[in-house]
């Protein structure tokens, strides 16, 4: 018997769903809001839940997220009662087993029920304990552990990987960890860093090449792809990998076969291919930049490592593990932190990401010199001064009577957190008039302007009452 939660504000298809699950000698539970489901999902275990779209509160897309993060880890199906195709990419996107029109027969409903407890029974009796070597891998966020199972799927497996992420997310260190915990481990994993290789010579670079093949091939050289043989040919930032070396290199990601510049002869090369890129390959395959056909043998797999801004609750941890292995790098001991440093580095959205919380925790240290404690003076100037002018807003000018030279006009100021929600709250108000102006309403138009999903700006537009009308 499976345990059912039933998340709609509708009774009679509240009713109507509790007897389908009965029927199918399950237990239903019913919720009708957004934060009574939620509630309930993190107190019980659940293994299936069904949510509706419109709700009181909210739309349920914007929960998907926050139910699959729960301890049981239910598998969500969606209901609607307006057919959007829109809405159900967004739906598969935040991570939803299936988008179901609430008009669907009881067939309709029963059948993607019993796959999705079948997925959910064969996933569950397949999981166990896998000892992984996560070296330099830190973070305890649901992000961060989402990213760590699809590593583990990933290094059990033989498929090509494509690690997303923007600049600093630790892509190359992931990678290593894929083939560090695969079974080619003790063979050579092989690093080709697309952006630096001079186009007039790649092919040789990689390929190989026999003497006299070129001015300037004096003797013959094993290419990079060879030297992967057993292992894994890392393909650091493929985005840059020239188009005129696109499709040969296809051809040996398909073939394992090769033929060095200047010979006859193919050879083999039993390679494993990891590829990480910062660019939005699919918007660089309808540029012409990046064949289409390579980019689907890439992704066999896909791991999207998540910003730094977005892992928040990492960045402690991840400060107090890089502090200790500086500590060892200098011998200097490990140096505390004040409130105040942490809540700077918090406040800070990190652009470079880890690799830039990295750096300023270094330049922390240099600069702290023989002091036991970490201030924010100790950090680089430019990350206080962002943090300063967020945390700062336009001050309230008070009254004066100037026959006494004192102010007639003394609020009792906020605290700080108030302030600050406050002068975002407004922000946002002004941002979103402004965004819905230029767009003239276009919600899809919108979403691309300010890169939010299509939930999220409608849920934003609600908040602050923002007709989504021209």
């Amino acid at each position: 018997m499976a345990d059912i939660l039933i998340i709609d504000d509708d009774e009679l298809i509240c009713n109507t769903l509790s007897n389908v699950v009965k029927d199918q000698g399950h237990n239903p539970t019913c919720a009708f809001t957004l934060k009574e489901g939620l509630e309930i999902a993190t107190a019980r275990p659940f293994d299936i839940v069904f949510l509706d779209v419109r709700l009181p509160d909210g739309s349920g897309l914007d929960i998907i997220k926050g139910i699959r993060e729960t301890p049981s880890s239910p598998e969500v199906i969606i209901l609607t009662g307006f057919s959007d195709v829109d809405g159900a990419e967004l739906a598969i996107m935040h991570g939803a087993w299936d988008y179901l029109e609430k008009s669907a027969s009881t067939d309709e409903i029963v059948l993607p029920l019993k796959r999705a407890l079948q997925y959910r029974t064969e996933r569950q009796s397949k999981a166990r304990p896998m000892p992984l070597s996560l070296e330099g891998i830190v973070g305890n966020s649901p992000e961060m552990k989402k990213s760590i199972e699809l590593l583990a799927q990933a290094a059990a497996s033989e498929a090509n990987v494509l690690v997303t992420g923007e600049t600093g997310t630790g892509k190359e260190l992931f990678s290593w960890a894929i083939h560090k915990n695969s079974r080619r481990s003790e063979k050579n994993f092989v690093v080709v860093d697309c952006a630096s290789l001079p186009e007039t010579i790649v092919e040789a670079v990689l390929f190989g090449h026999e003497r006299g093949a070129f001015t300037g091939a004096d003797k013959s050289k094993i290419g990079l792809i060879t030297q992967a043989d057993g292992g894994t040919l890392f393909l650091d930032e493929v985005g840059e990998l020239p188009p005129s070396i696109q499709g040969a290199f296809l051809r040996v990601l398909q073939e394992r076969k090769l033929r060095p510049v200047g010979s006859v002869k193919e050879i083999t090369s039993n390679f494993r291919l990891i590829a990480a890129s910062n660019r939005n390959l699919d918007e660089m395959v309808k540029q012409g930049r990046f064949r289409k056909d390579l980019l689907f043998r890439l992704r066999t797999l896909t791991i999207a490592l998540p910003p730094l801004r977005d892992h928040r609750q990492d960045i402690k941890e991840l400060t107090s593990s890089y502090l200790s292995k500086l500590s060892k790098r200098y011998g200097n001991g490990i140096k505390g932190l004040s409130p105040e440093f942490l809540e700077t580095l918090l406040d800070y959205d990190w652009p470079g990401n880890v690799r830039e919380l990295f750096n300023a925790l270094e330049r922390s240290i240099a600069a702290a010199g023989d002091s036991p404690t970490l201030f924010p003076a100790y950090l680089p100037t430019e990350i206080r001064v962002k943090v300063k002018r967020g945390q700062v807003g336009e001050p309230e000018t008070p009254s004066m009577d100037f026959a006494a030279g004192t102010s007639i006009s003394r609020k009792p100021l906020k605290t700080l957190q108030e302030h600050r929600e406050e002068a975002i709250s407004l922000a946002e108000k002004k941002y979103l008039e402004a965004l819905m102006a230029h767009s003239n309403g276009d919600i899809r138009e919108a979403c691309r302007i300010a890169g939010l999903s299509r939930s999220r700006l409608y849920s934003l537009l609600k908040k602050y009452g923002i007709s989504s009308q021209a």
